[in-house]
C-alpha cells in the first residue's frame, strides 16, 4: 500500500480521531487547572475559603486553655504505682526418663520435696494522688485492688523520679488504699474537690497510667454520665460516678478531676466487652466517699466501719406491691442479727427502711455505705414504714468487724418468703388451689436452717397462727417469736411442723 492509500484508510482516520481528543482533553484539563477556562477564576473567587467565626473560636480556645491549665495543675500530683507480687511454689520435675512415664519408683519420694521450691514474680501497673504531706513523708490514694497481694510498691512522678513506697492502710468494702513515700523533693498536693456538686454533663478528665508505662500520665476528657452507679468488682459499697472519659486498666486509683482541677473521684473500674478496652463506660468513686477512709487510715491505718445488724435486699415490683410499699424507696431488712443494734432498737425483719437522721435512702448499697460512714457509737434515727405506717428508731451504731458479719447463725430468722401466686403455681406444678408461702431460700446455719425448713417448702403457719400472705407472715413472725420460734409447712403433699427454736 502506498502513502496515498495509507493517510486516506479508514483505520488512519480513526487512529488520528482518536489522538486529536487524547490532545483536546489533555490540553482542556490544563488549562481548567491553571484558571484558564473563561470565568472559572470568577468563580473561584466568588467563593472565598470559610473562616471560623472568632466568637466561636474564642470559646473553643477558651475551653482548650482550661484542659490545658487542669492538666498541668493536677498532674503533678499524679503518681504511677508499680507492684511487684512475690509467689513461692515446686514445680514439677522428673529425674529421669522412668520417672516421666511411669512416675516414680517405690524407693523414691512420691511427694514433691524433691523439686525445689521456685520463686514466682509478677508486676502490676496503677496509679494514684498525693493527698497529704507530713514532713517529708507524702501520702498517695490509690485503689485496694492496685497494691492487694503486693509485696513491693514503688511510686514514680511525671518526670521519671522513683521512690519506694509503703503500704500505710487499706479499706477493701470501698477499694480505696493510702501507701507513702519519704523524700525531700517538693510535690504538690492534689486538691480535693466536693463530690455532692457534681451534676450529669459536668466536664470530667481522668488523669493516670493507662495500659502500661508507655501512655503513663496521660490525660482523658468526657462527661459525667451518670450518678449514683450501683455494682463493680469486689462486692464494694460505693456509689459510682460514671464518665465517658476513656479509662483503661493501669488508670485505676488516678483522679477524675472536674474543669476547675479539683478531685471529684477516684477511677476504679470499667464496664467492657471482652477485650477489656474503654467502651465509654468507666466508673470513679465519688471523692466524699472516699474521705474520712483517707483521713482515717492515714491517723490509724485501719478504717472503723458502723454496723446495723440487719442482711438487706432490693426488693422487685411484686415484692413491694405484696408488702404494699409500692412506688417507695429504701432497703429491705430481709433478716435481723440477734443482739444487733437494730436488734435492740427495736427493727425487726420485714421492716422497710426510708431514711437515716432525714435522709432518703434510695435502695440497700445507699443504706449500707451510710451505716458504714457511721462512726461507732454514734446514734442515729431510722425511719421504717411497718404495717403501712412510718416510724422511727433510735439505734446506737456498732462496729463493723468480719467475723460479725458472717456470723449467720445470729441471723433471724434465716429464710426468704414469698406469696405463692398462679404463675408460682403453674412454675411449679403445684395444684391451683395449692396454699402457703413459697420458701425461697433458707440460709445455712440460721434459726429457719436448724429448726429443718428447707427450700421449696410452703409455710402455712407460724406458732400455730396462720399466715395467708407475705404482710401476715413479718406481722406474726414480729409480735409473736420473742421467746420460740416453729412454723408448719407443707413439704410435697405432707403438712409438717418444724421443730422449735428458743431464744
Amino acid at each position: 500500500m502506498n502513502f496515498t492509500q495509507v493517510i486516506s484508510s479508514k483505520k488512519f482516520f480513526i487512529f488520528n480521531l482518536v489522538l486529536l481528543g487524547a490532545i483536546f482533553g489533555f490540553s482542556l484539563a490544563f488549562v481548567s487547572f491553571n484558571g484558564f477556562i473563561p470565568g472559572s477564576r470568577a468563580r473561584a473567587q466568588g467563593n472565598p475559603p470559610i473562616d471560623v467565626p472568632q466568637e466561636a473560636l474564642n470559646i473553643a480556645m477558651g475551653l482548650q486553655t482550661a484542659f490545658n491549665a487542669v492538666s498541668e495543675k493536677v498532674m503533678p500530683s499524679v503518681m504511677e504505682i508499680k507492684t511487684v507480687s512475690i509467689t513461692r511454689g515446686r514445680t514439677p520435675g522428673f529425674n529421669s526418663p522412668w520417672d516421666f512415664f511411669f512416675g516414680p519408683r517405690d524407693n523414691q519420694d512420691r511427694g514433691d520435696s524433691q523439686t525445689p521450691e521456685r520463686e514466682y514474680r509478677s508486676s502490676g501497673l496503677g496509679s494514684g494522688f498525693i493527698v497529704r504531706q507530713d514532713g517529708n513523708t507524702y501520702y498517695v490514694v490509690t485503689n485496694n485492688h492496685v497494691i492487694d497481694g503486693a509485696t513491693e510498691i514503688r511510686v514514680a512522678s511525671r518526670d521519671g523520679r522513683e521512690y519506694d513506697a509503703t503500704l500505710v492502710g487499706r479499706d477493701s468494702r470501698r477499694d480505696i488504699a493510702i501507701v507513702s513515700f519519704r523524700t525531700s523533693d517538693y510535690f504538690p498536693l492534689a486538691v480535693l474537690g466536693n463530690s455532692d456538686d457534681v451534676k450529669v454533663g459536668d466536664w470530667s478528665l481522668a488523669l493516670g497510667n493507662p495500659l502500661g508505662e508507655q501512655f503513663s500520665f496521660s490525660t482523658t476528657m468526657g462527661i459525667v454520665s451518670a450518678l449514683g452507679r450501683t455494682g463493680g468488682p469486689g462486692g464494694n459499697i460505693n456509689d459510682f460516678i460514671q464518665t465517658d472519659a476513656p479509662i483503661n486498666q493501669g488508670n485505676s486509683g488516678g483522679p477524675l478531676v472536674n474543669i476547675r482541677g479539683e478531685i471529684i473521684g477516684i477511677n476504679t473500674w470499667i464496664a467492657s466487652n471482652s477485650s477489656g478496652v474503654n467502651v465509654g463506660l468507666g466508673f470513679a468513686i465519688p471523692i466524699n466517699n472516699a474521705k474520712r477512709t483517707i483521713d482515717e487510715l492515714i491517723r490509724t491505718g485501719v478504717i472503723s466501719d458502723g454496723w446495723l445488724g440487719v442482711s438487706l435486699v432490693d426488693l422487685d415490683r411484686e415484692m413491694l406491691i405484696a408488702l404494699n410499699i409500692e412506688g417507695m424507696r429504701g432497703a429491705f431488712a430481709s433478716q435481723v442479727f440477734i443482739g444487733s443494734p437494730a436488734d435492740l432498737a427495736g427493727i425487726r425483719a420485714g421492716d422497710f427502711i426510708t431514711a437515716i437522721d432525714g435522709r432518703e435512702i434510695r435502695n440497700s448499697s445507699a443504706l449500707t455505705q451510710a451505716v458504714g460512714n457511721t462512726r461507732p457509737g454514734q446514734t442515729a434515727v431510722f425511719t421504717v414504714m411497718r404495717d403501712g405506717a412510718s416510724r422511727d428508731f433510735t439505734v446506737t451504731i456498732d462496729t463493723r468487724t468480719d467475723e460479725l458479719a458472717a456470723d449467720s447463725k445470729n441471723l433471724w430468722p434465716g429464710l426468704m418468703v414469698v406469696n405463692l401466686t398462679d404463675s408460682l403455681r403453674s412454675s411449679l406444678g403445684l395444684e391451683d388451689n395449692a396454699q402457703g408461702l413459697y420458701v425461697a431460700n433458707v440460709i445455712a446455719e440460721t434459726p429457719a436452717a436448724i429448726i429443718g425448713i428447707q427450700r421449696g417448702d410452703r409455710i402455712t403457719a407460724i406458732n400455730d397462727i396462720p399466715v395467708r400472705d407475705i404482710v401476715a407472715f413479718y406481722r406474726v413472725l414480729r409480735d409473736n417469736t420473742s421467746r420460740e420460734l416453729w412454723f408448719t409447712f407443707y413439704r410435697g403433699e405432707t403438712t409438717l411442723d418444724s421443730l422449735r427454736f428458743r431464744r
